[in-house]
């Protein structure tokens, strides 16, 4: 007779406030850990999760032996290293882009089933492509099987929005490996207009702001998304919201605006929030300034392509038949035996 664990373990790296756990738990898995450095996170994680609290640490300082069993990997590593809205310093930049290496010691210490990782487009091209090739490089050492793929979240997450990240899965398994596929494109349903708040506070409006003027004889349609480029009104023709990011709310060229049927004004964190694949139901701390929930939405993933990929890491694992995967007494993922 054929045994299959019921449901997967992960623990939930670079956190932040929660996407990519979200994604993987609607596909079945458990979180059984989560850890990010950003204290402001855990008001946000916490209240959104009964168990596995945010764990606020340098990830440098938690030791592999003290993390609970667990079969996947999770990581949305810090991507500003690798991106192109930052200096791009990838692993030269101490604190940050070496925090990979950290992720590697994880999978060295325990050796689970399974890694996903998720970082900017950008992070391909670093360096010249050398960037990445240590990181693949690192999880084949450790017997990582690896597949790879840029996946637009208005292209695989049916939301508006114009996000391209790349995609890192790996499996110990052969097998798993070769039954994985990335999720295929859907069609994009949802429009920016049916994700907007129908009563939003006047805080959001440029009413009475130095730029009104500027903004009114360029911000024209309903539904459409604008930018502030600094001297000019950029008008995003593709019909979504451009990349979300960790600084729309410190205002500059970052900010999303839009016009409603009231007038002029930038996208709320609820709408970011829904822009990035998340439920009405996730929750947003009524203490925390829109400048904090903004780098949150800004910086965490689209729920809605983690969902799908998540499914197809666990239809890879099942595949593998009559593999029975267990956890061993020190954490590390492991297949320990063949059914007969």
């Amino acid at each position: 007779m054929n045994i299959k664990q019921k449901t997967y373990k992960t623990i939930d790296l670079f956190a932040g406030i929660g996407g990519v756990r979200i994604g993987f738990e609607r596909a079945g898995f458990k979180t059984v850990f989560s850890n990010d450095f950003d204290a402001y996170c855990k008001a946000t994680y916490d209240i959104n999760f009964k168990d596995a609290h945010l764990m606020v640490s340098d990830i440098a300082k938690v030791k592999s032996t003290s993390l609970p069993d667990f079969d996947i990997l999770l990581g949305g590593f810090p991507c500003q290293p690798f991106s192109i809205a930052g200096y791009r310093r990838g692993f030269l930049d101490t604190g940050r882009g070496d925090l990979f290496f950290e992720i590697i010691r994880i999978l060295r210490d325990k050796k689970p089933q399974a890694v996903f990782l998720e970082n900017v487009k950008n992070l391909k091209s670093h360096d010249k492509g050398r960037t990445f090739n240590i990181i693949l490089d690192a999880l084949n050492d450790l017997g990582y099987h690896v597949k790879v793929k840029v996946l637009n979240s208005m292209e695989y997450g049916n939301v508006p929005q114009n996000r391209e990240r790349v995609y890192i899965v790996g499996f110990k398994s052969k097998e798993a490996y070769e039954a994985f596929e990335f999720p295929k494109p859907i069609k994009l349903t949802k429009t920016v207009a049916e994700l907007l708040e129908k009563n939003v506070g006047e805080k959001y409006y440029y009413t009475h702001s130095p730029l009104y003027k500027t903004l009114k004889e360029s911000i024209k349609s309903k539904g459409v998304v604008y930018q502030w480029r600094r001297k000019y009104v950029r008008e995003n023709k593709s019909g979504v919201c451009p990349t979300l990011t960790a600084n729309m709310g410190m205002g500059g060229h970052n900010v999303p605006l839009i016009k409603d049927n009231k007038d002029i004004r930038k996208l709320t964190p609820r709408e970011c929030a829904r822009i990035q694949g998340f439920p009405n139901s996730y929750m947003l701390p009524k203490d925390l300034p829109d400048t904090k929930l903004y780098k949150q939405f800004g910086n965490s993933v689209t729920v809605t392509v983690i969902e799908r990929v998540a499914i197809q890491v666990q239809k890879a694992i099942e595949s593998t038949g009559n593999d029975v995967y267990r956890t061993s007494n020190k954490g590390t993922g492991r297949l320990l035996q063949k059914a007969a």
